[in-house]
């Protein structure tokens, strides 16, 4: 089973790399040592505009996007977000300012679920860009970590498809990946199907080369990666930026 499990994921790993638009993309896990659990974001662009961002860490372990030139910055409201909060062991991960609405839904006794049953896909007709969003609750005893995805139907506005996935138990040396495009397109085509099995091999240096490298190097911007000590909530993030 092990060695079927390690098959699957490096597969869909060495597929990333034929994507050339993947898009904003997640990943949670848990190292090959089962002591941390493992957050992946990166983010992709095809416009000036799009790729105008780095990442930057704030000292209370936020991170936000920032336009790297602000001179070039056209339009600030799909792009300028918190990917990365966290309050009260639960740490949040997401592709736009849906973090946001969890964060403070949380702060105020709510859910996951409860925060993103209130949001939709993003407003960029006619992608209609899926929001994806992910968490570790170290509070919640039943499940290991969650994964949401908003998206359109069929690229239209008729409905919005919510899927949360909640796993109950994480896989050393494993994680689960969800991005926003199937691939390249016009308009772009949504991600399909359940979040894929994913190799987390070493540690968050070896974890950032592993995703990095497989992402197209033209439409590739920035990428972090969040670790969570499972013993007692310890945290560290990995930023790198395309220079």
């Amino acid at each position: 089973m092990t060695s079927t499990r390690a098959a699957q994921a490096e597969a869909y790993a060495a597929g990333l790399q034929e994507n050339v638009y993947p898009g904003r993309g997640i990943v949670i896990g848990l190292t090959p040592d089962g002591t941390r659990l493992v957050q992946v974001y990166w983010i992709m662009g095809r416009s000036e505009n799009s790729r105008n961002r780095v990442f930057i860490e704030e000292a209370n372990g936020f991170l936000r996007t920032e336009a790297k030139d602000p001179a070039k910055l056209t339009d600030p409201s799909l792009i300028i977000y918190y990917p990365v909060k966290h309050t009260n062991g639960a740490h949040i991960v997401t592709n736009g300012d849906q973090t946001d609405t969890i964060y403070d839904a949380l702060q105020a006794g709510g859910s996951f679920e409860s925060a993103l049953a209130t949001r939709t896909y993003e407003p960029d007709a006619p992608n209609f860009t899926p929001r994806i969003s992910g968490i570790v609750d170290l509070n919640d005893k039943q499940f290991a970590y969650k994964l949401s995805i908003l998206k359109s139907a069929g690229n239209t506005e008729d409905q919005t498809l919510r899927h949360t996935y909640a796993y109950e138990k994480a896989l050393p040396g494993f994680g689960h990946c969800i991005h926003t495009y199937a691939g390249d397109g016009n308009p772009l085509p949504s991600f399909q199907g359940e979040p894929a099995l994913v190799p987390l091999a070493g540690d968050a240096q070896e974890i950032a080369d592993l995703y990095w490298n497989a992402l197209n190097e033209e439409n590739k911007i920035s990428l972090l990666v969040k670790t969570i000590r499972i013993e007692d909530g310890a945290s560290e993030l990995l930023v790198r930026n395309k220079e």
